[in-house]
């Protein structure tokens, strides 16, 4: 069973992020789908993506990522790279960050073992286990030294958690969305489910006519040192099909001082004199 992080202040949600690795990626010969996924998995639960990162099948760039992500107190989800082929490293990349052994885990083993027995009785063929190809693919089930493993309902192979010596915790699923989203899922579902927002987080904005971010940010300064939990966001556009040019600037969290600080920040436009159009509510 997954543990959710011990180390934050109580009621204090963690950070979540999200690396995801493939030369494929960065070549733009696959578009990534996780980012968004990942964003829709977390606001449907009342959470909100901290940071992400896109990273290559380089070993040194993935250890020096997953490093990072270890020495953190962030909640962190790595796609791709945990398969047996040549350019797959993560697996080896996380025992490197960790500076732990890499070793066959025994209930990935086992269910490794089951799908091979599968896969051999939907061919209508005896199940070889000494054949090379099926001792090879142990190989997806060597995880760092005290991974948990991360179940996989699609194919059995699983993924794996980690955490850190620092609190960072790193949940390990592969790139093949059919797989990763069900995956990260249960993750959250199983480990997180003591920072969900039930409310989720919602905006306020409103659509500013001929404005100067600099003319703003000290009142966007202002309302989010007097507000617990409220994040001020100013988004400029230069040629909207429908506003034109103009600033989306509102307010957003799921503070119960949501409706005061767009309140003040409605105010705030008003004594400066600010052009205001359309409210929004996401």
């Amino acid at each position: 069973m997954i543990q959710a992080l011990n180390s934050l202040p109580s009621g204090k949600a963690p950070n979540f992020g999200i690396i995801i690795i493939g030369d494929e990626i960065l070549s733009g010969k696959r578009a990534d789908k996780h980012l968004s996924k990942f964003i829709e998995l977390l606001s449907v639960r009342g959470l909100s993506l901290a940071y992400a990162n896109y990273v290559g099948d380089s070993p040194d760039r993935i250890i020096a990522t997953l490093t990072q992500a270890f020495a953190s107190a962030d909640v962190v989800f790595s796609c791709g790279g945990i398969g047996a082929t040549p350019d797959d490293h993560t697996r080896q990349c996380a025992a490197n960050a960790l500076r732990r052994e890499l070793l066959l885990h025994p209930e990935a083993e086992s269910l490794i073992r089951e799908r091979m027995q599968e896969m051999a009785r939907e061919q209508g063929k005896a199940f070889e286990p000494e054949r090379a190809d099926n001792v090879h693919r142990y190989n997806m089930g060597m995880f760092p030294a005290g991974a948990r493993i991360i179940p996989n309902p699609y194919n059995k192979i699983p993924g794996f958690s980690c955490e850190g010596d620092f609190g960072g915790a790193v949940h390990f699923v592969p790139g093949f969305p059919v797989m990763a989203w069900p995956m990260m899922e249960w993750v959250l579902d199983t480990a997180y489910s003591k920072w969900f927002q039930k409310a989720g987080n919602t905006e306020k904005s409103v659509i500013v006519f001929g404005a100067m971010e600099s003319t703003l940010t000290p009142m966007m300064i202002d309302i989010e040192s007097r507000f617990d939990g409220i994040k001020v966001f100013s988004l400029p556009s230069v040629d909207h099909p429908q506003y034109g040019r103009h600033i989306e600037l509102g307010v957003k969290g799921t503070s119960s001082q949501l409706d005061d600080a767009y309140r003040t920040l409605m105010s705030g436009l008003r004594d400066i004199g600010a052009s205001i159009g359309p409210e929004l509510v996401r």
